[in-house]
């Protein structure tokens, strides 16, 4: 799709703002000669970026895996939808949200590379996700397979169902730094029986950044009869790919993670096959057995967030998804690169460049996570996460576009001197 044209293709009722990303289009160098790898490494097209956003300058943010705040034309365009919403009142709750949000779901079924009935907006990747644990027909004795490394909801989600249904969760641990794809392939399949009804994993591990082989585990648990259900919490927006090709069954996702939505925007992807079969958390208004939007009924919520997807999409596409993928893994390599071989250093993120994209995470033998984090932020000013479980010792770091590699260079020497700390 050509820049610049993004929302003109898209058939919202009269609420969206004039394009502020269009004005960040003009304001950057072009790139169309360029190729993602040597735009990567181009710090002046980066500041440009990172000049339509604005940042609190009291510390360094490697901190973005959780919500990645928006960037100001994405702000603008979504005070403009709170105001027209609460302009026209319910005159747009009852004659406009709905056709909106099925405009939206299709825009988003495009690039996610689905059918536009076959995926919802939902509030993030716990909503989405819980609603297919909770929905799901399960009887008493089937089992689920996931991994300790998976997100704590969804883990508390099959905890409740164990309590309330009777499942048995059987947990794998996914090593930090696999031999190959069929490593995991087999730590998932071992863990199949004749009981076993569903599968989770991870599309990208949410404490250490590790792309796992989805497509390979969807077609070693399909041959098995078992159904599988896709964390892509950190994967959408993040790197390209297509469910379709992933063939899951289920796929969830947090639009405010690396899309940069304003906070309360998701979707989730069923696939058409196996809608009739779930039954929803909420009583839906009069769906079809078959209908996706049956799933969808969560009563009134934020609708001015729906829009704001819009101009999140709009923005990634002015810089187009191929470059701030190749910016967001030259970001996480460079620092990485740089402290592999420090002494005291853990690197808890495959080293295999293909295994991992922005988000990483680094340990010291000499501190544990906790004081890590807490000294990286008192002493050097950088803002991170500590992450101590599942296997995992260490911080999670995650750059965002507006990162430069002078901030890296800070976060790089902190770490070095933080190094040399004796235990």
């Amino acid at each position: 799709m050509q820049k610049r044209t993004f929302l003109k293709s898209i058939p919202i009722l009269g609420v969206l703002a004039t394009s502020i990303s269009e004005e960040l289009s003009r304001s950057l160098p072009t790139h169309n000669d360029a190729t993602p790898e040597s735009l990567a490494r181009d710090e002046s097209y980066w500041k440009a970026v990172r000049a339509g956003y604005r940042l609190k300058p009291d510390y360094i943010n490697l901190e973005n895996g959780y919500y990645c705040f928006i960037p100001q034309s994405t702000l603008e365009n979504f005070i403009h939808h709170i105001r027209t919403v609460n302009y026209e009142g319910s005159y747009y709750m009852r004659l406009k949200q709905f056709d909106n949000k099925k405009a939206i779901s299709k825009t988003l079924s495009e690039i996610a590379g689905c059918d536009e009935d076959e995926i919802i907006i939902t509030r993030n990747t716990t909503e989405s996700l819980d609603t297919i644990i909770s929905g799901f027909p399960w009887k008493s004795g089937d089992e689920a397979i996931m991994a300790e490394q998976d997100y704590g909801a969804m883990l508390n989600q099959f905890d409740l169902l164990a309590k309330t249904k009777g499942i048995v969760n059987k947990k794998i641990s996914i090593p930090n730094h696999p031999i190959s794809d069929d490593e995991i392939v087999g730590l998932y399949e071992r863990a199949i029986t004749p009981k076993t009804k569903m599968l989770m994993i991870c599309h990208m591990i949410n404490i250490t950044g590790q792309i796992l082989p989805v497509r390979k585990v969807c077609d070693m648990a399909h041959k098995h009869g078992v159904e599988v259900m896709v964390d892509g919490a950190h994967a959408f927006s993040h790197f390209q790919f297509s469910i379709r090709d992933l063939d899951c069954d289920y796929y969830g996702t947090s639009l405010h993670k690396w899309l940069s939505v304003p906070l309360g925007a998701g979707f989730l992807y069923v696939n058409k096959a196996k809608v009739r079969q779930l039954t929803p958390v909420f009583a839906p208004w009069d769906k079809e057995e078959n209908d996706v939007f049956k799933l969808n009924h969560t009563g009134t919520h934020p609708v001015h967030t729906d829009l704001a997807i819009l101009n999140a999409l709009e923005f990634q596409d002015a810089i187009g998804l191929s470059y701030k993928e190749a910016r967001l893994r030259y970001l996480q390599n460079y620092w990485k690169e740089r402290l592999q071989d420090v002494p005291n250093v853990v690197m808890n993120t495959p080293y295999a460049k293909e295994r991992s994209c922005g988000i990483g995470n680094i340990g010291l033998s000499n501190l544990n996570p906790g004081d890590m984090a807490k000294l990286l932020l008192d002493k050097f000013r950088i803002w991170t996460v500590a992450i101590d479980g599942a296997g995992v010792k260490g911080c999670r770091i995650t750059p965002n576009l507006y990162t430069t590699t002078k901030e890296l260079d800070a976060f790089i020497h902190a770490v070095k001197e933080l190094s040399l700390i004796r235990s």
